[in-house]
């Protein structure tokens, strides 16, 4: 079979069997043991990152020890952050390495369709409106026939209504998969690569939100006993999913596992019924072979005599297994996973350690490194190390290695200038609709790129030869938290950054424009261009060389746009014709690897009549959000106010406070002095509470009068309005029309408000198609001689959007303040 190393490194990535490093107990190999044995496998289907049911995939993994792999639709770039300010794109990329660090914990594998998360929908047909159903339904296909599941389960039912549209679809498009894949008519430009597959069952993990689930008479269900205990591994599989689920810790899902029973049901939908348990009709694969019989029995031989205090004594039973497996002529892609895992543990009984690091995170195509390959073989038996190899580099070692003295090899590695970066593939080019527009067939579902740089390790044991793979990382020691390993990164030669993404023609708005060129190498002669600004619309008025730090800043003033709004690309063109216009982004928090993505160094230039004072504003920060930069681009002065700053003496200081999104969900000290909060307004202060999430909420006292925060949102960007233009906060000082209201992003609002005083008057309401107005999307009063406004309106995708009706209105709850 065709296009199988990806998989393979998929495999080795969510380390199944982690080969690098001397770190699980004799234990654990057994369980591995188990796992290697069995052979059914489970395709576990949602939409999101976090949708995955954690405590099943855990019990299956390691108590049915099947092989088993998640498919989320998305990679949640539609979702909120808890931990920081990235959202979109940048989110995805949190929450994609979020889900690897989950299915690492739980023993499941990962994989993704092309949809892009655009956020909360209520219904499949508002879903396939913004998917394209035909590409999605073929992604899902595609992977079922590269898996290949005896079994499929899908984390939702596929009742419309009941749930998140996306969650809705997903189960559709599994049920619907689930029989095409077995369609030669269906997608047959796949079946270049793959093969039909024919799933035996398809299932509803079935669930009661907020109680016990209760088959219904007729269905056929089976309940799994997943709060027990694993003596193996040294705890429940409650615990292994709840640590699991914590890895979600951008969405705040740390968990507590469930001391004692716990149930979980599957319910068939379609396929092969069942007596007494749901994978009863699964026959081991190794049957499909000609000496199964044999290898099944020297795999019970090894198991039933495993030597858990001395490991090495285990070898000489895998190496027979080794060689029953490598005679096999078969190309199945479980037979060849089989393989690569049994080569894995074999190399953890004899306890080897190998790695490939490098002193330094960051290199450029074009560069020479150096880098070192480093060996250990703690047992007594014999391990010759061959050869060294990647795509870069060779090295020829023929060492015999023994007796816990570790080899060290230097490695150095010239980088073509045409070597790629380090983009997730994903990234690579524009985005097709809502779907990421991935061509590559062997890339779909794939979860992560490959190492920027890979070795590959010859070895030979007793005979047989077995081949490692190493990531090239880099490997440090941090005071804190000692040995840290991070991927080797790839970046361009030439970096151009931007001082913001969004630049304001607006009457009082700085317009000008800081572009930083650095080169990783030296400074190359070159001019700095803007495409799609006439050259009567911009001047660069200053260039400054700074030849230490090899880099080159410019500042601009931007003159004139031709259009309300306007995308500009800036282009650092060089003398020998080539052209630069990325940007590095760096994402680092410490329960993911560093993250590393480059964005086209694209400027928003937005050109409006809006009217900004320009006055002293105060932000408390929530879960993080970038409207504070926003506004300072406005012209705005914006100050951070920290825990100290939250007394009404100090707030008067600014014209209008801003609160920033789920600051009352986070922010303790924020809810510890809302009367202080209130105190300013009463006495004057503007303050304006962007939206949180009704729990869990730090205090319920969020306005000076009464509401409750409900879970109703509207998700079409463009629905319907009414709008009373005639409210203070929307006639002036800059006069607010339909036209405001177009152009929008992902949603109107979410976790609207509900049940608010009378003393509050709403004068937008939004709709969702299908549905009646919700009118709290957006709360407003005077108390005392201030101004108080809540709004649930997605100010934090619109204004960092740069959309111009937005920016507006929001302008005009800034300027309430005196």
């Amino acid at each position: 079979m065709k296009n199988q190393k990806w998989w393979l490194f998929c495999l080795c990535y969510l380390f199944v069997f982690p080969i690098f490093a001397q770190s699980n107990p004799s234990s654990k190999l057994y369980h591995s043991l188990l796992r290697f044995k069995e052979t059914k496998r489970i395709l576990f289907v949602a939409a999101h990152p976090d949708d995955e049911n954690t405590r099943l995939i855990a019990y299956l993994a390691n108590a049915e020890h099947a092989e088993v792999a998640y498919l989320s639709l998305t990679r949640g770039d539609g979702g909120q952050n808890l931990i920081g300010s990235e959202l979109g794109i940048e989110l995805g990329l949190i929450r994609t390495q979020e889900l690897l660090r989950a299915r690492e914990t739980d023993g499941g594998r990962q994989f993704f369709t092309r949809a892009l998360d655009f956020g909360f929908s209520k219904n499949p047909d508002e879903t396939f409106n913004n998917w394209d159903k035909k590409k999605l339904l073929s992604d899902v296909v595609w992977i079922i026939r590269k898996y290949q599941p005896d079994v499929i389960l899908n984390r939702f039912n596929t009742i419309p209504g009941t749930t998140h549209g996306h969650h809705t679809s997903s189960a559709m498009l599994s049920v619907e998969a689930f029989e095409l894949a077995a369609d030669k008519n269906a997608f047959p430009e796949q079946l270049k690569y793959v093969s039909v597959w024919q799933a035996k069952s398809v299932f509803w993990n079935a669930y009661n939100w907020g109680g016990q689930y209760e088959p219904e008479e007729g269905k056929t269900y089976h309940r799994f006993l997943v709060g027990e205990y694993n003596p193996l591994l040294g705890t429940t599989y409650s615990k292994i999913a709840a640590d699991s689920r914590t890895m979600h810790k951008s969405q705040g899902f740390g968990s507590t596992s469930q001391i004692g029973q716990g149930n979980d049901f599957i319910e068939l939908i379609k396929g092969e019924p069942f007596k007494t348990h749901p994978f009863e009709a699964i026959e081991s694969r190794w049957n499909d072979l000609p000496n199964g019989g044999e290898i099944t029995k020297s795999i019970e031989a090894v198991l039933s005599s495993f030597d858990f205090i001395q490991p090495e004594n285990n070898l000489e039973g895998l190496l027979k297994i080794k060689s029953l497996l490598d005679i096999q002529k078969s190309n199945a892609l479980w037979l060849t996973e089989k393989k690569q895992q049994l080569d894995g543990l074999i190399l953890e009984v004899l306890g080897i350690k190998a790695e490939f690091n490098i002193r330094k995170e960051i290199g450029y195509p074009g560069e020479k490194i150096n880098a070192e390959f480093v060996f250990n073989n703690p047992s007594q038996s014999v391990v010759k190390v061959k050869s060294f190899d990647g795509t870069l580099f060779k090295s020829q070692i023929d060492k015999e290695l023994n007796g816990n003295i570790p080899l060290t090899i230097p490695i150095e590695i010239q980088i073509p200038k045409d070597y790629p970066v380090s983009q997730p593939f994903w990234l690579e080019k524009p985005l097709d609709g809502s779907l990421f527009n991935i061509t590559e067939p062997e890339k779909i579902g794939k979860p992560n790129n490959s190492p920027s740089i890979l070795g590959s390790v010859s070895l030979e044991i007793k005979g047989q030869k077995i081949k490692m793979e190493l990531p090239l990382q880099y490997k440090y020691n941090d005071q804190v938290d000692g040995e840290v390993k991070q991927p080797f990164t790839l970046v361009p030669e030439v970096n151009v950054h931007l001082d913001k993404a969004n630049l304001f023609l607006v009457n009082g708005a700085e317009q000008k424009l800081h572009v930083e060129v650095s080169f990783r190498d030296q400074i190359l002669d070159g001019d700095l261009m803007l495409k799609g600004l006439a050259s009567n619309q911009y001047r660069i008025v200053r260039v400054e060389k700074d030849e230490r730090r090899k880099r080159i800043l410019y500042t601009l003033d931007i003159l004139d746009s031709d259009q309300e709004k306007k995308q500009v690309m800036v282009t650092f063109s060089s003398k020998d014709g080539s052209e630069f216009n990325q940007d590095t982004k760096r994402i680092s928090y410490k329960h993911i690897p560093n993250l590393t993505y480059f964005t086209s160094t694209t400027l928003g230039v937005v050109k409006a009549d809006i009217k900004v004072s320009g006055q002293k504003i105060g932000y408390i920060n929530g879960a993080g959000d970038d409207v504070a930069e926003i506004l300072k681009n406005l012209g705005y002065e914006v100050s951070i106010l920290e825990d100290s700053d939250l007394q009404k003496d100090r707030l008067k200081a600014f014209s209008t406070v801003i609160v920033g999104i789920r600051a009352f969900n986070v922010n303790q000290a924020l809810a510890s002095n809302v009367d202080q909060l209130m105190e300013y307004v009463k006495e004057g202060g503007n303050v304006i509470v962007q939206y949180n999430t009704g729990s869990p909420l730090l205090t319920k006292d969020l306005g000076p009068h009464p509401f409750s925060i409900s879970r109703e949102r509207v998700t079409v960007e463009n629905s319907p309005i009414q709008v009373d233009y005639s409210h203070p906060i929307l006639a002036g000082p800059n006069k607010i029309t339909p036209k405001d209201f177009e152009g929008w992003v992902q949603e109107r609002g979410l976790y609207f408000t509900a049940n608010w005083d009378p003393n509050y008057s709403a004068p937008i309401a939004f709709q969702d198609p299908g549905e009646e107005f919700f009118h709290g999307s957006l709360i407003h009063t005077k108390y005392g001689e201030g101004t108080y406004t809540y709004s649930g309106i997605s100010w934090f995708r619109q204004l960092p959007a740069g959309v111009p009706g937005a920016v507006k209105i929001f302008v005009n709850l800034i300027e309430q303040g005196k």
